[in-house]
């Protein structure tokens, strides 16, 4: 539901890194933390949206970004791990409260060796 795409933000907690940059895990779904803005929001389940569209006479009014995600990413690596946690893959969705579901579109890596 946001209007622009946003960085990653992820912390070295696991002290795991793929190619020198620390490794996702689900457990990065944290707003302003792990999951930046995404410029303006529009859905109407959001309530700054609801308020501000409802000013408008009706008139869909988007509103800035805050994401509101509660729950990790799904459905993580089956296999790949960064400390005790599943690594983040492409396939990985977090969704926000407002009705947004967030992808990954460009991953910082996209070869990983498993040993």
């Amino acid at each position: 539901m946001g209007a622009a795409p946003a960085m990653l933000g992820v912390l070295p907690a696991s002290k795991v890194t793929i190619d020198g940059q620390p490794a996702a895990t689900i457990m990065d779904h944290k707003p302003m933390v792990n999951i930046k803005p995404f410029g303006v929001c529009k859905s109407p389940a959001n309530p700054q949206v609801a308020a501000a569209t409802a000013a408008a006479l009706g008139v869909l009014t988007p509103m800035p970004c805050i994401p509101n995600t509660v729950a990790p990413w799904m459905p993580g690596a089956v296999k790949a791990k960064a400390g005790f946690m599943p690594a983040l893959t492409k396939s990985c969705t977090c969704m926000c409260i407002w009705g947004g579901t967030i992808t990954i579109s460009n991953p910082g890596s996209t070869k990983t060796t498993i040993s």
